[in-house]
């Protein structure tokens, strides 16, 4: 990893971490290779507190920061996980050593020095926070991850399926036999960047593309997004009793797929043989993501295809995820190099989300609150939540890819 040998030094003096000392840097994610822009602002939510040039990757994670210890954030979660993953991705720009201690102190309320972990892993949702075990363990070397981390890989060779080999929700009676787009990111993303780190690719790239694609055959449908939700039984509440799809296109399900085909992606050997089903049904995707971006604002609605309705509403996260799929999917060259521009578009719509309060830190607003499957009322209704971990880490996964690739072009002030 670029700059470990540098930041050596700056982490030993960190009590709560080790000296630096682990594997290559192509099992977790890849630092940021460009400088980064000067950022733009977004509204002020209150008067006489400047937003000028605010770095918001920094200010999202030192105001999270400030209001949780580690021992306060939550317990082990998805929406936390996929938090302090993004603020992974932020420490790998800034080398804050404060950022990864967090991280740290974080997980190893969850894992003994000897690498057990009290965990289950009964359901998709519980294994998004073995991100951080595979990335502490490439960070300090430390077997006690490598060991926390093997029970949820072992824990995939019992793990129940579908009749075409798709990974269940969770194996709870009220899940069973289903596929959820949520899922695609909760495992596979873990999964993959498990096999470069410890030299399981082999398995990790197989079982990885076949998830994506079983969940995308699935899922997909003509206009390129993806339906929430797939029942093999065609008996949940919500399943079409013809082909057991969810009836709507929930956003942020759409998004969490998007980001998982792109961490995959990026993982895989170019001969991988799925690589071209995926990048098939990645390109499908960018598509319709494009057709149904809001025009006034850039973001995408909470019900994806309903933007037209009048209760719709364009939700943070999977604005978010969506601005971050299109921008590395076009500078990997996946999809068509135009969609960079749709990207920025989303980026600005997002940034016009976030904003600085009275207290100096940063508010990012309109998150849906975690959400199951339902109808188009059900999803309107959701909560729409500030800083709800489920926008910050999105926002922060989109923000390190965005203002890496902007340029020297500026994003605009909000709307």
């Amino acid at each position: 990893m670029n700059g470990l040998r540098a930041l050596t030094a700056a982490l030993a003096a960190c009590a709560a971490l080790v000296a630096l000392n682990g594997p290559p840097a192509a099992a977790v994610p890849k630092p940021a290779s460009a400088p980064a822009p000067a950022l733009a602002t977004a509204p002020m939510s209150a008067p006489g507190v400047s937003a000028a040039g605010t770095d918001w990757s920094v200010a999202m994670t030192d105001s999270t920061m400030a209001r949780f210890t580690p021992s306060q954030i939550g317990g082990w979660s998805y929406p936390v996980g996929l938090y302090l993953y993004g603020q992974y991705l932020v420490y790998q720009r800034t080398h804050n050593p404060k950022e990864l201690a967090y991280i740290k102190s974080w997980v190893d309320r969850f894992v003994d020095s000897k690498g057990a972990i009290g965990q289950s892993f009964n359901n998709l949702d519980s294994m998004l926070a073995g991100r951080l075990l595979v990335i502490l363990h490439h960070e300090t070397g430390q077997a006690k991850y490598k060991t926390a981390a093997t029970k949820i890989r072992n824990r995939l060779a019992t793990y129940p399926r579908t009749s075409d080999g798709g990974f269940w929700h969770s194996t709870s009676d009220s899940r069973a036999h289903q596929l959820w787009a949520d899922g695609t990111f909760m495992v596979n993303p873990f999964l993959v960047e498990y096999g470069r780190e410890f030299n399981d690719a082999t398995y990790a790239d197989d079982e990885t593309t076949k998830q994506l694609v079983v969940y995308g055959t699935h899922l997909q449908q003509p206009n390129g997004l993806l339906k929430h939700a797939y029942d093999e039984s065609k008996t949940a509440s919500w399943a079409n009793p013809s082909t057991g799809l969810a009836p709507e296109y929930w956003c942020r399900a759409v998004g969490w797929y998007g980001m998982a085909a792109i961490d995959v992606l990026d993982d895989i050997p170019a001969n991988q043989p799925r690589r071209d089903r995926l990048l098939t049904i990645l390109r499908n995707l960018a598509a319709g993501i494009e057709h149904y971006q809001d025009p006034a604002t850039g973001r995408w609605f909470q019900v994806a295809d309903k933007g037209t309705h009048a209760d719709d509403w364009t939700e943070t996260s999977c604005s978010s995820m969506f601005t971050f799929t299109l921008s590395r999917a076009a500078e990997q060259g996946y999809i068509d190099p135009h969609y960079a521009a749709v990207a920025q578009r989303g980026y600005q719509g997002v940034l016009a989300k976030v904003a600085l309060g009275a207290d100096g830190r940063t508010n990012l607003s309109d998150i849906s609150i975690g959400t199951n499957v339902g109808d188009y009322a059900y999803y309107i209704g959701r909560t729409r939540a500030t800083n709800d971990f489920h926008g910050l880490g999105a926002f922060l996964i989109m923000n390190e890819q965005l203002r890496r690739t902007t340029g020297s072009g500026s994003p605009k002030a909000g709307e």
